[in-house]
């Protein structure tokens, strides 16, 4: 193995946290009591939706308009009367979520035996800021952004074999949706599941099950570092 691959969000960074901390920061005041947790669920639900069904001969759109467009009809069906100034700094938390605690430490381990590189659906200028405020230290960034669809689209997983300069067999993807590993792993890559059992705030809403399809299941990051010999 000589590099790994990770996903951004969800796996990387703990985006629920840091969404529904920005959502109660900015719309708080406006609605008392709301669900803000459940919110960010929906928001994150609907940037999916748009994302996985998405022609492949429409031209790119950024992520970041996505998650703005979808946000206004939340924020509508919820009677929440922000202003535009404030639905945008909203949506632009999106480029600034907190890594989860094990993952800078975890990352500074596997770093010093393997080519560390990023490949997320989240625009790169997103992830450039995201890796920027969390100190995360990879070694490329990569993104579905730079091949126009995005994962599970073979042709991302492929973006970052080509540029790294390596077969898909020395590659392990690693992310905490199972879609995305197993896409990876039908066209050769190396997987690992990283289990975040807190991805949308409550353990029963995400899927945290270990499987023995995949060639390493992980608690943590530094978890996937013992396994991994690092």
């Amino acid at each position: 193995m000589k590099a790994l691959l990770f996903d951004v969000q969800g796996t990387a960074t703990d985006f629920h946290s840091t969404i529904r901390s920005a959502a109660e920061s900015i719309a708080g005041e406006l609605a008392p009591g709301h669900d803000w947790s459940e919110f960010v669920n929906r928001w994150r639900a609907a940037y999916f939706t748009e994302t996985s069904q998405r022609p492949e001969s429409d031209t790119w759109v950024s992520v970041a308009s996505i998650y703005r467009k979808t946000l206004d009809p939340l924020l509508d069906a919820d009677g929440v009367d922000l202003d535009t100034a404030g639905r945008d700094e909203l949506a632009r938390a999106w480029a600034r979520l907190q890594p989860w605690p094990d993952t800078v430490p975890g990352l500074t381990r596997l770093r010093t035996r393997f080519t560390l590189a990023t490949l997320s659906n989240a625009d790169v200028s997103a992830v450039v800021e995201i890796s920027r405020r969390g100190d995360l230290p990879w070694h490329a960034i990569f993104a579905a952004e730079m091949v126009g669809v995005f994962k599970p689209d073979p042709r991302t997983y492929h973006l970052a074999a080509r540029y790294l300069g390596f077969e898909p067999s020395e590659i392990m993807m690693v992310a905490s949706h199972k879609y995305d590993i197993r896409a990876a792993r039908e066209l050769g890559f190396a997987t690992a599941f990283v289990a975040r059992p807190l991805e949308y705030g409550d353990p029963a809403l995400g899927d945290a099950e270990f499987s023995a399809e995949f060639d390493i299941n992980a608690v943590d990051f530094l978890d996937l570092a013992d396994q991994l010999g690092c």
